[in-house]
C-alpha cells in the first residue's frame, strides 16, 4: 500500500476474551488491518503486537459481544489517521484519536516466527522519528 495523503480512520478496541487484550485497526482498502497487543498502549513503550486476519469496517462504530463466543469488545479510541510510511514489513502513521494523538510505528519482528496467534510485531506509540 502506498502512504495515504489523505486521513482514514482507525480504532482502538478492549477485547474481553481469554483475558484481555487491544485490537488496533487501521482502515485500508475497505477493511480494518488488524493488531492484537497484550498490554495497555504507553507512550515510548515498545509492545509485542500479533498481526490478526483483516476485520470489517463495521468494527470501526462497533462495541458489544463477538459472534461465535469470542467475547466482547468496547472502544477505548477512534480517529483519523495518516500513513505515513506502509510497506509488508513496516507501518508509521501520524493518529489523532480522542486519547490518543501522535505517531504509531508497527514493524514486523524478524526475531520471532510466525505462530497460530498471526505474525509476530512490534508497537510503538510516541515520537518515532
Amino acid at each position: 500500500m502506498e502512504p495515504s495523503p489523505t486521513a482514514l480512520r482507525f480504532v482502538l478496541l478492549e477485547h474481553r476474551w481469554n483475558g484481555v487484550h487491544w485490537d488496533f485497526m487501521l482502515e485500508s482498502e475497505g477493511r480494518l488491518r488488524t493488531w492484537a497487543i497484550d498490554e495497555p498502549i504507553a507512550a515510548g513503550k515498545i509492545l509485542d503486537a500479533r498481526e490478526l486476519a483483516d476485520h470489517r469496517l463495521a468494527y470501526l462504530d462497533y462495541e458489544g459481544p463477538i459472534s461465535g463466543g469470542r467475547g466482547s469488545v468496547a472502544r477505548v479510541d477512534h480517529g483519523t489517521y495518516v500513513a505515513c510510511e506502509w510497506t509488508a514489513e513496516k507501518v508509521r502513521a501520524r493518529i489523532a484519536g480522542s486519547q490518543l494523538v501522535g505517531e504509531v510505528l508497527l514493524w514486523k519482528n524478524p526475531l520471532e516466527s510466525s505462530g497460530p496467534g498471526g505474525t509476530s510485531w512490534k508497537f510503538r506509540f510516541g515520537n518515532v522519528d
